[in-house]
């Protein structure tokens, strides 16, 4: 069984307010980010947010989805990936990594990644689109004890670094996988862009 983990726990203070509330598509992003992601078979959801977070927890309330909290107020990317990591049920295979502020990510692109996962030998995979790798990312859980031990200070880049040659790279047409909010003027462009389709 495949479970997606939506990381949900970052300060957003580049945005200067908290963006994963914003509006996108008519409905708060983080909202919009696990829509897409539970119509796909991504199974279990599990989305990491921090303690602070309540008002990110109490619009997920009532959603399919699984919260937890990363306890440490101050932890980068990896300890929120460590948290969703372990709070996955035994009998997951792998896992689905997705950022909650990514909000070009659809159903189709999370089932073209876990379709090729189903058919690659290959323990990680990921889309490519314009010759840059993006997001979400699929991991098999063999890597589960080097995530919760290594690459601190690196991240899952260091993953990836450190197994280049077991990387599935899945061509895709949409950038939505290359792009996420950080600033304002990145809300505006891609809400705009939305508004637009």
């Amino acid at each position: 069984m495949i479970a997606t983990v939506v990381l949900a726990a970052g300060k957003s203070r580049r945005m200067g307010r908290q963006k994963l509330l914003l509006p996108f598509a008519g409905k708060p992003l983080i909202v919009h980010v696990i829509n897409e992601v539970l119509r796909a078979e991504a199974g279990p959801v599990f989305a990491v947010i921090s303690p602070a977070s309540t008002a990110v927890a109490e619009i997920l309330n009532g959603l399919p989805v699984t919260v937890v909290t990363n306890l440490l107020p101050d932890g980068d990317m990896l300890s929120s990936v460590r948290c969703g990591l372990m709070a996955l049920p035994g009998d997951c295979t792998g896992f689905l990594l997705v950022l909650g502020d990514q909000p070009g990510i659809t159903a189709a692109m999370v089932n073209r990644l876990i379709d090729a996962g189903r058919s690659s030998q290959k323990s990680m995979v990921l889309p490519v689109c314009q010759g840059r790798r993006g997001h979400p990312l699929l991991v098999s859980l063999v890597h589960r004890d080097e995530i919760l031990t290594r690459h601190d200070g690196t991240g899952l880049r260091g993953l990836l670094q450190s197994h280049p040659g077991d990387i599935e790279e899945v061509p895709v047409d949409d950038p939505g996988c290359l792009e996420d909010m950080d600033f304002p003027e990145d809300y505006a462009r891609l809400s705009g862009k939305r508004a637009a389709d």
